[in-house]
């Protein structure tokens, strides 16, 4: 540019490349992070392709974007902070990368999964040190809700579906008989299947309760009577709309309660149940907009850095590497 002389003053470069303080860290934190989605691109194409074609885990589509949205939250706190390199965050990026080589051995998708989001967490600790952690527990911690699991829930769920349909059917004055997931009316056979059990509303219900803890609350009391509430609710709305559904078809036709079926259940109805919970649970809410995240001078006094940069870049990419060697090796 030109200064008032009019000689060309070269543009200062420096400050877009300097690799000290955050930037550096970033850099790093950057690098492995990639490494261990292009090592591991198999078990990240598995797991983004059940969120995207199992509609139990459709609510994992959202929990990166949520993740990205808490981070923002802290940055004014963050800010504040000066990361460091810590070794001892090495030992839960090699406790994830022992892990998938354990799910890898056994075939179980599951852990693999989950141990991809522990490596993930411990390149985090380990390139931006403990008091970075620290800031950020919750978003590492809420990224383990993008593994797809809970689907163990199903058959209990089933049968608790089919019981609180019977106890309602009963109440009503509906003659019914039940055997496991199975009811019988006068109308009709009905059974409580899989996609009724209510599973991917507990599950996603799960998610987005943990999330509002976080948020709205700051008493672990309130949190918790919030979580079991939220919970209860869901299992209880579920076993109404499947009495509602045989409740419908005593009293018309089956094809009706069919309809009916169709109508209800979907992101609708839990659309409707969490706007119930929300409401019930907004006059308790103890988190005040503003209210900073976390301490960012008692965080900084904690902090303690043990290692250049580059020696504990080398040592998370040396150990997200022997996994998948070893593996190749046996």
């Amino acid at each position: 540019m030109y200064g008032m002389t009019g000689q060309v003053i070269a543009p200062d470069r420096s400050r877009y490349l300097d690799l000290t303080g955050w930037r550096g860290h970033l850099v790093a934190l950057g690098a492995v992070a990639l490494a261990i989605l292009a090592l591991f691109f198999g078990d990240v194409r598995s797991m983004v392709s059940i969120w995207w074609n199992a509609s139990t885990f459709g609510h994992c589509l959202f929990i990166p974007l949520l993740i990205a949205w808490l981070v923002q939250q802290r940055l004014p706190g963050l800010r504040q902070l000066r990361p460091v390199a810590w070794t001892p965050g090495l030992l839960w990026l090699g406790a994830g990368a022992f892990a998938w080589l354990l799910g890898a051995a056994a075939g179980v998708a599951m852990i693999r999964h989950g141990a991809l989001i522990v490596m993930l967490q411990g390149a985090t600790i380990a390139l931006l040190g403990p008091a970075v952690a620290r800031a950020l527990l919750f978003p590492l911690f809420y990224a383990f809700f993008m593994v797809p699991f809970g689907d163990e829930i199903v058959p209990p769920l089933q049968l608790l579906t089919a019981r609180l349909a019977m106890l309602l059917l009963d109440l009503s004055g509906v003659p019914a008989h039940l055997e496991g997931i199975f009811i019988t009316t006068p109308t009709g056979y009905f059974e409580v299947a899989e996609a009724c059990s209510g599973a991917k509303f507990l599950i996603a219900m799960t998610a987005y309760g943990v999330l509002v803890c976080n948020v709205c609350f700051r008493r672990w009391s309130r949190r918790i009577l919030f979580m079991v509430g939220a919970l209860c609710l869901s299992i209880l709305a579920n076993g109404v709309r499947a009495y509602a559904t045989i409740l419908v078809a005593h009293l018309t036709t089956v094809d009706a309660a069919v309809g009916f079926d169709h109508v209800v259940y979907g992101w609708v109805f839990f659309a409707i149940i969490m706007v119930v919970v929300m409401a019930a649970a907004w006059p308790f809410f103890d988190r005040r907009p503003g209210d900073p995240w976390f301490d960012p001078a008692a965080l900084q006094r904690a902090n303690a850095g043990d290692g250049p940069l580059f020696r504990v870049t080398g040592g998370a990419l040396a150990l997200i590497l022997a996994a998948p060697l070893w593996l190749a090796a046996t």
